[in-house]
């Protein structure tokens, strides 16, 4: 080892020096609108598939239900994702933002179906093995909403930003 060996820090610097400037890449003009407007009508296509495929196995499983006259509760867990589902693109819809902790919830619901549904083909290990990940997750939920409700967003991060009118 060196004795006295002393790193030194570069104050001064070129912005060519620079590998990853922290402004981002802009497109210019058309290119960015094009872009941006392509991305949106591929992001509202997706989720107007994700709504529709829900609705259609949701109709799917009440048409079961109707058809066998009985209602367990495998079945209603299961209209209650598909209803999660359904409010998690209203919210995605509504704000541009997907919170976290809506699939959070949709994969509590969904291993209580299993849970529920497979309970006499698990082993004990599984079962515990699935117990064990709801809590993790529901603990994880909780650590989440406590970090939003200690520390919450600024308010300019909350929102969409609003769009601007063009017109003088």
């Amino acid at each position: 080892m060196q004795k006295g060996y002393k790193m030194e820090v570069k104050e001064n610097f070129d912005k060519s020096e620079i590998i990853r400037p922290d402004e981002s890449v802009k497109f210019k003009g058309f290119a960015e609108t094009s872009l941006k407007k392509g991305i949106h009508l591929l992001e509202f296509v997706g989720l107007l598939i994700i709504t529709i495929a829900t609705m259609f196995a949701g109709y799917d499983a009440v048409a079961t239900m109707f058809e066998n006259r009985v209602v367990h509760l495998g079945d209603l867990l299961l209209l209650f994702l598909y209803l999660e589902v359904l409010a998690m693109v209203a919210i995605y819809i509504d704000s541009g933002k997907l919170p976290v902790r809506l699939p959070m919830y949709i994969a509590i619901v969904a291993l209580a179906r299993y849970l529920i549904l497979e309970m006499k083909d698990l082993t004990e290990w599984q079962m515990i093995a699935v117990a064990v990940t709801i809590t993790l997750i529901t603990l994880s939920t909780l650590i989440l909403r406590y970090g939003t409700m200690k520390y919450p967003y600024p308010d300019n991060q909350n929102r969409r930003k609003p769009k601007q009118n063009n017109q003088k």
